[in-house]
């Protein structure tokens, strides 16, 4: 799985990087630790009244809430690659609501006599993770208008290379050639839309790829407890001897 992330790029960088405008982003700045919950960033695509398909950079919670989803209920962080288009969570999400997660990268744990070691797992340049997002109306906003909140959850695969030997599951992460057909907005079996089964075969390919440029290195164990770290501290990153 992945529970915690790191995206250190600022606004102005992950605009160029992913080509995106507009959007709702004010209130970001690079946090070393995202857990589950908080606001980060995610790149969608929507059509507007004109037909034309915008691509934006948007502030999202962590942990998937669909329109339709009972309050209180569960709010995923995760959705298996393997099940996106069987498993009803998610199968809505998956045909018209797909989004792009930025990471520097990532944190997984293993078991060790003496407790717990985090690690992180990255590479050498900003990563996107594939993801599914929802859009729900929370009630009124103070000011008499809607207030629509965006979530999102990171899609996960069988782990492969410095991932593999961490832990068994891994985000999956997209090459940069594939990004359009990923965001593309158009639903399935509708014009212009791309076929399931052909992107998650495109998922499989372009995430075993990213997987090889991998790397993993122990950080310091405040990694540990995300109620007494600093998440802006960006020595959270720094390897450690294990």
């Amino acid at each position: 799985m992945c529970g915690r992330y790191a995206l250190d790029d600022h606004i102005n960088a992950l605009i160029e990087e992913f080509v995106a405008s507009g959007g709702d982003y004010s209130e970001w700045v690079p946090a070393y630790s995202i857990a589950p919950t908080n606001r980060a960033p995610i790149v969608r695509e929507r059509s507007n009244s004109d037909g034309e398909v915008i691509r934006s950079l948007d502030l999202a919670g962590w942990g998937l809430k669909p329109a339709w989803a009972k309050p209180g209920g569960p709010a995923p962080i995760n959705a298996r690659m393997e099940t996106l288009a069987s498993n009803g969570m998610f199968r809505g999400a998956f045909s018209g609501q797909r989004c792009l997660v930025p990471m520097s990268g990532y944190f997984e744990w293993t078991d060790e006599p003496d407790g717990k070691q985090p690690h992180y797992i990255h590479s050498a340049h900003t990563l996107a993770a594939a993801g599914l997002y929802a859009a729900r109306n929370d009630g009124t906003a103070p000011d008499g208008t809607d207030s629509w909140k965006i979530t999102f959850t990171i899609a996960t695969r069988e782990a492969t290379d410095a991932s593999g030997q961490v832990h068994d599951r891994m985000p999956v992460f997209l090459q940069r050639e594939v990004w359009a057909d990923w965001l593309n907005p158009a639903k399935f079996a509708t014009p212009g839309a791309p076929d399931p089964a052909a992107l998650q075969a495109l998922m499989d390919e372009s995430s075993l790829a990213v997987a090889a440029t991998l790397r993993a290195h122990a950080v310091d164990r405040r990694l540990n407890s995300t109620r007494t770290l600093d998440r802006l501290d960006p020595t959270l990153l720094d390897p450690v001897e294990e």
